[in-house]
């Protein structure tokens, strides 16, 4: 589902299936990997595997009523799924609860034959199936089932295929996805087969056959995927197109789960896995966390450095202190235009905002400060020294790239690392301190919040973002967290 778009409540109702492939655990699974929550009111507990049918148990249908009104009472249902209703007590008992609830959406899978070619339902259990098709938008027979609905023999072509249902729909006023899985060749076609103005209008969809014995539950499978998002997007059309190519992604991953030894499951959630993989992603405060204990070698690097213990206790000369100052003030420069970067990057304007006060705070309020501290002074690096140039040529590769959130993390260091220095050396300051009023910088509490939003914006940033642009970021933090280290141990 995008983002901001309600995730559909879909009720299956049908029967069992223990290994899984089909009936209610298949329909489960399908409306969770075509973005629905799915709940289940069970019809009957059939005993089967990848082989067949071995028994079916039908609950007393008050009990089933009890499950329909449960649900009904409680949630707001946006789409159902009917699969197996064994009995003609159970098909009204459904029919009741639909005509009182009224779904939105209503998607029946008629289970009327097994693999075998066997009928499942009697004669009055098919009437009463045939009664329930005014209650539905949309059913979704193979190709015997189809036959049974039109009360005709079953189809031998194609062409047959779309005018039985074309029979069924203009008889019930019911949208009929006709199904060409049981017939002969590599083609496969799929047809959604509506009455528009007393007009029977058909969709083809094409399809090709997959070589697979994993095609156990594809009904279930594909007459919930599309329930599901029928009720997302209320385009019928749109809905069966991507449930088709989504089943057809699924069938074809199917035999990678090996279950069963007969006609196996298909793999619901292999495109999910694959595209998304199973990684969970990190919360802002844990990326913080993180980051911040993987860079504490460096941070203990620094504060052993003699320049920082110097410049903490005041003994550091003065030389020393203005030439690293110049250098700073050459980085400082190029620094803002990263800044400004970002801000010209930023996904909204709270954040631009952000990043180009930051970038104006970098000129006017630390560069002139710099300024200061030097003024009258010449030959103090006038152009950057070998390690400042390193810091800005990665600076300058992460803002070439293009991508907001790396170049953020690179930009991250310079505030957290400084503030974190700079307020703990400014603890051990005095006011006769000779560099105090470069410590007040970097110690006062407007830079302390400013770190601590560009934290949040990039944390945040990281913790939303795909495994592999998470993990750029936290190289381009990493490689800037080193480039601080280096600066610092530049200046002597």
């Amino acid at each position: 589902m995008s983002a901001g778009r309600a995730v559909p409540r879909v009720l299956s109702i049908a029967g069992t299936d223990p290994t899984g492939g089909a009936g209610i655990q298949a329909d489960l699974k399908s409306i969770a990997a075509n973005g629905g929550y799915g709940m289940a009111v069970v019809t009957a507990l059939v005993a089967q595997n990848t082989h067949g049918v071995r028994s079916v148990h039908v609950p007393p249908v008050a009990f089933l009523a009890e499950q329909l009104d449960a649900v009904s009472d409680d949630v707001r249902i946006d789409a159902v799924k009917i699969g197996m209703l064994a009995t003609v007590e159970v098909i009204e008992t459904v029919a009741a609860w639909l005509g009182r609830v009224r779904p939105p959406v209503v998607v029946l899978d008629p289970v009327m034959v097994a693999t075998s070619g066997d009928r499942l339902l009697d004669a009055d259990a098919e009437d009463a199936l045939r009664r329930l098709l005014p209650h539905v938008d949309l059913v979704t027979p193979n190709i015997p089932e189809l036959a049974i609905l039109a009360g005709v023999p079953e189809a031998a072509a194609w062409t047959e295929v779309l005018a039985q249902a074309g029979a069924v729909a203009r008889q019930h006023g019911v949208r009929v996805l006709a199904k060409g899985g049981h017939l002969p060749g590599e083609r496969l076609p799929d047809a959604l087969v509506e009455l528009v103005d007393e007009s029977v209008v058909v969709t083809e969809f094409p399809g090709i056959r997959i070589r697979t014995r994993n095609t156990h539950g594809t009904g279930c499978s594909l007459s919930s995927a599309v329930a599901t998002r029928a009720a997302a997007t209320g385009d019928w059309m749109r809905s069966t197109a991507e449930s088709k190519r989504w089943l057809a992604e699924s069938i074809g991953h199917g035999a990678e789960l090996e279950v069963g030894s007969g006609n196996g499951p298909v793999s619901h959630f292999a495109g999910l896995w694959e595209r998304g993989g199973l990684d969970t992603r990190p919360t802002a405060p844990e990326v913080e966390a993180a980051w911040w204990e993987d860079i504490a070698g460096i941070r203990a690097e620094i504060d052993d450095l003699a320049f920082v213990r110097g410049l903490g206790d005041g003994t550091l000369g003065r030389n020393a202190f203005l030439g690293y100052l110049a250098q700073d003030a050459l980085y400082l420069g190029e620094y803002a235009r990263a800044l400004a970067d970002a801000a010209r990057f930023a996904p909204d304007s709270t954040e631009r905002a952000f990043w180009a006060g930051s970038a104006q705070n970098a000129i006017v309020g630390e560069l002139q400060l710099h300024e200061h501290w030097l003024a009258g002074e010449s030959g103090l690096g006038s152009h950057p020294d070998a390690v400042t140039t390193a810091y800005l040529d990665h600076l300058l590769a992460s803002s070439a790239r293009g991508d907001y959130r790396v170049l953020v993390a690179a930009l991250l260091p310079c505030y957290w690392i400084y503030q974190d220095v700079g307020e703990r050396l400014h603890a051990l300051s005095h006011e006769e301190h000779p560099y105090r009023s470069w410590l007040d910088t970097y110690a006062d509490p407007v830079f302390a919040q400013s770190t601590r939003r560009a934290i949040d914006i990039v944390t945040r940033t990281a913790a939303s973002a795909d495994t592999a642009t998470r993990a750029a970021m936290y190289d381009a933090f990493l490689a800037s967290s080193r480039h601080e280290l280096a600066f610092f141990a530049a200046s002597r």
